[in-house]
């Protein structure tokens, strides 16, 4: 199965989880065939997010940018496999840009949906991604492809309830403590306006692109 060498290739280069889903349709223009999502999830270092206190470190910050770094270059090892096997893949950076309406503040492809589709985990309060083993601790990219993959996972069914920690410690408001559901839009439940207004203030820190205090406060994380 190509799931189980995918996933044993890519574990092996250091890779937390990896899930595989079908999204139904290709965000890629002109590449209609490219349905599948390889998911790939790197655990963040419970030491580094420690040193979160109020607002982000630039321990944080280095962090971050390294753990960005490892999933691309996961993406190119599963890149490599895939075309090794006849088929096509297109790599997601784990920190997306586009140039188009920089004000969405979307990438090419949503590397939450394909994760919560594979069955890795559900969308928090925070917009983040939770997962069973790791909680919001966790940074992700995407392979999509035409290899056809299927799901390992059963569908995660779960939430936050009526916990509103992260809301409450939020600096910059973006949380509305709203649960998410399936089809709603992130503007419904969370503001990725304030969350990236807020970040540019932390201009001391990697020149204020990270905060990571939701991360630091939520239970679910066990890091207190």
């Amino acid at each position: 199965m190509f799931e189980d060498k995918l996933t044993e290739l890519l574990t092996k280069e250091g890779a937390s989880l990896v899930g595989f889903s079908n999204i139904g349709k290709s965000p890629i223009e002109n590449q209609p065939e490219l349905v599948y999502a390889v998911t790939l999830v790197y655990k963040l270092s419970d030491s580094v997010l420690k040193t979160i206190e109020n607002r982000p470190s630039m321990s944080y910050f280095q962090h971050y940018r390294a753990v960005n770094a490892k999933l691309d270059s996961l993406c190119l090892d599963a890149v490599r496999f895939i075309e090794s096997q006849g088929y096509n893949a297109f790599p997601i950076a784990a920190s997306q840009s586009t140039n188009e309406d920089k004000s969405a503040y979307r990438g090419v492809f949503a590397h939450k949906t394909g994760a919560c589709l594979s069955g890795l985990g559900y969308i928090g309060k925070n917009a983040l991604l939770y997962t069973k083993e790791f909680g919001s601790k966790v940074r992700l990219a995407t392979v999509l492809t035409d290899m056809p993959l299927e799901r390992q996972r059963e569908i995660i069914k779960d939430g936050c309830g009526d916990c509103d920690i992260c809301k409450k410690a939020c600096p910059a408001g973006a949380i509305s403590g709203i649960n998410f559901e399936v089809g709603m839009n992130r503007e419904d439940f969370f503001s990725a306006e304030k969350c990236s207004a807020n970040m540019k203030t932390y201009k001391d820190i990697g020149r204020g692109a990270v905060c990571g205090i939701c991360i630091k406060v939520c239970p679910k994380n066990r890091l207190n």
